[in-house]
């Protein structure tokens, strides 16, 4: 039963209960100035999904120097709406920076929010690419930086290898991993070390990998220049053990990938950037690319 409802108990669009019916007008003031809205785009098999777009207005009518666009990929429950206050808090303090017009997309996977369809991995690849090809759409010339949170750490790893071995614009400039793991598989492993569970022998069964250390090595090996890495765990977290996290900086250390790493002490698996310290970490590494 585990093998077959797999993705009933990997992707968790459901919780809390009524979490599809989230409107973003509820958080608008949360949010502000920050300006949300809904943008519903094709998946690129035509599975309808949903993108949260939002910037700061342009109050005063200045000309940025470089235009910023932040592609958000969230964990595996919930919608997008309950954390745009968070992303906002990024945008507000990005804002602060002379010369950059950010813009954050976060991506409502397939089965999630107002999205159609159901969530799998084959299908959240596309929902990915699509998102990706509206950005080379409306942003081409844009600075452009991928951010996921645990699961969704694993789906913009693996988004930005696709990415990267496509011949389109723009190029990837950084990837943020949140609180992110090796692959599902690992987590099996790390979750249910006792020989005698049955978890642990079922990942010749999975599908749906989401396998960050391939996505890294796929991104090295590709010949082009390649993004840098920020690695954020949690010291508290809960969930993803601290191994992870360590087998990450050293995959990124062994295919000579740029990273850097920002510990966000004390919290727990979904609390680094609703804290400030994990949301100026992000800033940082933003106006660290843009000034690159």
């Amino acid at each position: 039963m585990t093998v077959v409802f797999q993705e009933k108990i990997i992707y968790m669009p459901y919780m809390p209960p009524f979490a599809r019916s989230e409107k973003i007008v509820d958080y608008a003031a949360s949010c502000r100035p920050v300006e949300w809205r809904e943008e519903r785009i094709r998946s690129i098999d035509g599975t309808r999904i949903s993108l949260c777009v939002g910037k700061l207005p342009n109050t005063y009518g200045v000309t940025a120097q470089k235009q910023v666009i932040i592609c958000y990929f969230q964990g595996n429950g919930s919608s997008c709406p309950p954390r745009l206050p968070l992303l906002s808090h990024v945008l507000k303090i990005l804002g602060s920076s002379d010369g950059l017009q950010c813009t954050m997309i976060a991506l409502s996977y397939r089965g999630y929010w107002n999205s159609a369809g159901k969530a799998s991995q084959r299908g959240i690849e596309l929902d990915a690419q699509a998102m990706l090809d509206f950005v080379a759409s409306a942003y081409p010339h844009a600075l452009l930086v991928l951010w996921g949170q645990s699961i969704g750490a694993g789906i913009a790893s693996t988004a930005a290898a696709h990415h990267i071995e496509r011949p389109i614009v723009p190029p990837i400039a950084g990837l943020i991993m949140e609180t992110p793991f090796m692959s599902i598989e690992t987590m099996l492993f790390a979750l249910y070390p006792q020989k005698w569970l049955p978890y642990r022998y079922l990942s010749p069964f999975l599908r749906s990998h989401w396998d960050s250390g391939v996505a890294l090595r796929r991104i090295a090996e590709v010949g082009k220049q390649p993004p840098r890495v920020l690695l954020m765990p949690a010291t508290r977290d809960e969930v993803v053990p601290p191994e992870e996290i360590e087998a990450l900086e050293q995959r990124c250390k062994d295919l000579g990938l740029e990273y850097d790493r920002k510990n966000v002490l004390g919290a727990l698996h979904t609390e680094a950037t609703s804290r400030r310290e994990g949301q100026q970490a992000v800033a940082k590494f933003v106006r660290k690319l843009a000034a690159s």
